[in-house]
C-alpha cells in the first residue's frame, strides 16, 4: 500500500484529489494538509511513502522543507509554473505532473515516484525547456533579490558590500534587461519568469 501525504490549499481540489486517490487499492492517502509549514510534523507522525504538494505553495524557501519530510515528493504544477520548476527539480522534488493531467496519469505517477523512479510531465517538461533564459547575471539577481524586500539601495549596498552607485548602476542595467519601469516591476517580472529561484 502506498501511503500518501496530500498537501494542496483549496479544499475541494484536495477532497476531490484524497476521493480520487483512495478509491485505488494500492493507496491510501493518510494525511490531507492545507500548507506546507506543517508538513515535516505530519510527515513525522503518518510516515507516508509520498507527499503530493502544489507547487503554489512553494514560496520562498519552501522547497527546504522537502528534505524534512522523510519521504518521495511528487509536485502538482499548473501550466503557469514551468520557468520555476527547476528550483524544485533542483532539490528534493522526485518529480513533477502537470494539474492537467488526467488522474490515470497522476496515479501512475504516483506509482512511479513511489518506487524510486523520477517522473516529470512531458507537457511540462517541454515548457521548461523553452522557458527564456534568465538574462540577469548572478550578481545581478542577488542585487534585485535584496532590493525586491523593499529596502533603501544604501540597505542593499550594505546587504551586499556594495557602494551605493554600483547598485544603481546594477539597477539600472537590471531594468533595462527585464524590461521593467522600477525596481517593483523588475522584481515581479524576474520571479515570474523564476529568475530569482
Amino acid at each position: 500500500m502506498i501511503r500518501i501525504l496530500l498537501v494542496e490549499p483549496m479544499n475541494l481540489l484536495r477532497g476531490a484529489l484524497a476521493v480520487t486517490l483512495s478509491q485505488e487499492e494500492d493507496l491510501t492517502v493518510v494525511a490531507e494538509l492545507g500548507c506546507l509549514a506543517e508538513a515535516p510534523g505530519m510527515a513525522r507522525a503518518v510516515a507516508p511513502d509520498v507527499a503530493l504538494v502544489n507547487f503554489g505553495l512553494l514560496t520562498g524557501d519552501g522547497t527546504d522543507l522537502f528534505a524534512r519530510l522523510g519521504c518521495a515528493t511528487l509536485v502538482l504544477a499548473g501550466p503557469n509554473t514551468p520557468p520555476r520548476l527547476h528550483r524544485a527539480l533542483d532539490v528534493h522534488a522526485r518529480g513533477v505532473i502537470g494539474t492537467q493531467a488526467a488522474p490515470r496519469e497522476l496515479i501512475r505517477a504516483i506509482r512511479r515516484v513511489a518506487g524510486g523512479e523520477r517522473v516529470i510531465d512531458a507537457h511540462l517538461a517541454v515548457a521548461m525547456v523553452a522557458a527564456r533564459p534568465s538574462p540577469l547575471s548572478a550578481r545581478e539577481a542577488d542585487v534585485l533579490r535584496v532590493a525586491g524586500s523593499g529596502v533603501p539601495s544604501a540597505e542593499v549596498a550594505a546587504a551586499l558590500h556594495l557602494t551605493a552607485g554600483t547598485v544603481r548602476n546594477y539597477m539600472s542595467v537590471i531594468l533595462r534587461k527585464t524590461g521593467a519601469r522600477n525596481r517593483l516591476e523588475a522584481v515581479r517580472v524576474a520571479e515570474d519568469a523564476g529568475w530569482l529561484a
